[in-house]
Formats: structure tokens, C-alpha cells, sequence
């Protein structure tokens, strides 16, 4: 799609399965993300939402749940972690880079920024990463801005000034991308700045399934939820693309839920040459195989602005 400032964020134009290869012949890459996050709205986490039943299952036996459904089947996951819930459970963080899993961030407090200014979203950044780099001993790479229940769509919120001020601060790679199936390029400016932007699904997202909403009837979807993932998986396996799910410990982490996890990381570990990547071992090869330079192909704008024009 021909380029215009502030509507088009990708070139638009993914790579068809022939040109697409992953590591050592690998058929599928296979990318799990754990949001830490127990931020029930735009918000973000408030003193409050710590004290409830959902957080204290959440990070508790919630999370044992899935750290052992993923120990059995040997899977690693990129956990996204809002910097206050890094400082409050320092000793969590090690024990998950200990198990192979990475840390990313999951923003200062999982909260909307869209109404900030850029000092004050860049201050944000910047404290957020100072503190996942003193927790885990290393800074983080990635960055995510995931969806929340109470939000009024399922895409995450950012502000115009995010990926740029991501890209100023030192970030490679954006965690929750709707734009492609695979790894694409965000672009902040036409032909010399774009961020990687890994991909991401609120059908493959446990949140929307497991007592979503919050209040209400409270229904449970776990089986549609088992059903999606294993069709979406399947599928993009014979193609040979990539698949990606999102998992809340205060969702999947109960124990009949657990089981539904459980088996399809088995139906998953039966499928060969799977390649179980971080967030940032995928967005290092990504960037060295398909590189911006070569493979982010812009075209001038064609557009024509108008007086009132939205477009």
C-alpha cells in the first residue's frame, strides 16, 4: 500500500509462504506471550487492583499452573511485565529467565497513554525500563502494549508518539502487531525509521474467552478458545507461517483450564521441526533474514489531501 504519514504503518505487503523460511528448516514458528498484567481497564494497575482475589490467584497459583503446563511440554514464553509488578515481585522475574522464558515490558502500568504528552510517555519508557534492567540484570528488548478487559476494543492502546519514542529508546521489537500473520515492520517515517512488530490476535488471546467480560454472565468459553487455537495452529503450520497466543494466568491458570492448555501444547509438540522462539530470538532473526532495508518496500505517497479530508 502506497505510503501516507500517520495511515499507513507497514508496507502492507507480506511475504508469501515460498519466500518465507525460519531457522535450521524449521516448519512453524510457534510464539507464546504471558501477560503478568492484573490491570482491569485503561487505568492500568492501581493500589487496588493488587489487593483483589483475581491478582492474588493470578500470581500465585495462576502462574504455577501455567509455568508447569509449559515445563511438561518444554515450552518457552515471553512474559510481558509492567514495570510496578516487576518491583513488587523481584524474586518472580530470575526464576522465569531461569526457566528459559524472557522478560519483556508490559508498560509502566499496563495503563493507557494515548493522552499523554510525548515528555511524559517518554519519562514513562524510560522509568520502565530502568526498572525491568535492575530487577532481571538486563534491559528489556521488547515491548508490549496488550489489551485489557475493560478496554472498549481488543488491539492495545498507544499513543502517535509510541513507536518513535520505542525506537529512541533503544527498543527492537513491538510485541502485539495486527498489520500481518508474521513479524512486519512498523513504520513511524516514511523510508528511515520503523520498529519490528511481532504478531498478534485477539482470537488466539485466552481473555476474551475465559469469563470475558469480567461482570456479566460470566460465561465459559474455554472449548471455542481450545477449538481456535488447535484450527489457527494447524493451519499455519501447513502453511509454514507463524502462530501466536496470549495467556493470563488468572485465566488459564485454573485447574480445568490448565488441562485445556495442557492438551494443546501436546497436540502442538506432536507437529515436528516446531520452532519455539522469545519474543527477541525471533525478532533477531527476523531482522537479520528479512532486514528493513531490503525487505520494507515503500512506495511514494499517491495520496492528495483535501480541506475536511479524513483520509
Amino acid at each position: 500500500m502506497p505510503w501516507k504519514q500517520d495511515y499507513t504503518i507497514s508496507n502492507e505487503k507480506s511475504l508469501s509462504d515460498a519466500e518465507l523460511r525460519w531457522p535450521d528448516d524449521h516448519r512453524c514458528c510457534f510464539a507464546i506471550t504471558v501477560d503478568l498484567s492484573v490491570a482491569p481497564g485503561p487505568d492500568g494497575i492501581r493500589p487496588r487492583d493488587l489487593q483483589t482475589a483475581d491478582a492474588f490467584f493470578a500470581l500465585n497459583d495462576g502462574l504455577d499452573q501455567l509455568r508447569s503446563v509449559l515445563r511438561r511440554h518444554g515450552f518457552k514464553a515471553t512474559f510481558a511485565v509492567p514495570a510496578v509488578l516487576a518491583e513488587l515481585h523481584s524474586e518472580l522475574l530470575p526464576e522465569l529467565i531461569g526457566e528459559g522464558h524472557e522478560i519483556a515490558s508490559g508498560g509502566f502500568r499496563h495503563e493507557d497513554v494515548s493522552g499523554l504528552t510525548r515528555d511524559a510517555e517518554a519519562a514513562r519508557i524510560a522509568a520502565t525500563t530502568e526498572i525491568l534492567t535492575r530487577v532481571t540484570g538486563a534491559r528489556p528488548l521488547g515491548w508490549y502494549s496488550l489489551p485489557r478487559q475493560g478496554d472498549p476494543f481488543a488491539g492495545g492502546t498507544i499513543s502517535p508518539h509510541t513507536m518513535d519514542l520505542l525506537i529512541d529508546a533503544g527498543y527492537s521489537w513491538f510485541g502485539n502487531g495486527l498489520a500481518d500473520d508474521i513479524p512486519h515492520y512498523w513504520v513511524t517515517d516514511f523510508a528511515t525509521r520503523a520498529i519490528l512488530a511481532l504478531p498478534y490476535y485477539y482470537h488466539f488471546d485466552d481473555q476474551f474467552f475465559l469469563m470475558f467480560p469480567s461482570k456479566g454472565t460470566g460465561l465459559e468459553n474455554a472449548d471455542s478458545l481450545f477449538r481456535n487455537w488447535r484450527a489457527e495452529f494447524d493451519a499455519q503450520y501447513k502453511r509454514g507461517r507463524h502462530f501466536s497466543m496470549t495467556l493470563h494466568p488468572q485465566g488459564s491458570g485454573w485447574c480445568n483450564r490448565a488441562e485445556i492448555l495442557d492438551r494443546f501444547l501436546a497436540h502442538a509438540r506432536g507437529f515436528p521441526n516446531l520452532w519455539n522462539p522469545t519474543g527477541t530470538e525471533c525478532a533477531t532473526y527476523w531482522q537479520a533474514t528479512y532486514p528493513a532495508g531490503t525487505h520494507l518496500a515503500l512506495e511514494p505517497s499517491i495520496w492528495v489531501d483535501h480541506p475536511g479530508s479524513l483520509s
